[in-house]
């Protein structure tokens, strides 16, 4: 990765910790407004890395759930 890809990344994993700890689902959103102003490069780096990273974790929800459900109902049996 480049060094605008990197920086991108590592705030959209800080930015993840703070939407946790926030309860704030929408707050990249301001962030990447902000960047555009700045510099859209790196604005473009951090909503891809967001993207991707939001995708990554609700997919993992996704199955956990569904692994968890399978196996309740196999121990059901």
């Amino acid at each position: 990765m480049g060094v605008t890809e990197d920086l991108a990344d590592a705030l959209a994993r800080d930015v993840l910790a703070a939407m946790d700890e926030m309860g704030d689902e929408r707050y990249f959103m301001e962030i990447g407004k902000m960047l555009a102003s700045l510099s859209p490069s790196m604005e473009d780096g951090f909503m891809t890395a967001m993207r991707v990273r939001l995708a990554e974790r609700r997919a993992r929800d996704m199955l956990a759930r569904r692994l968890a459900s399978f196996r309740k109902e196999k121990a059901g049996e």
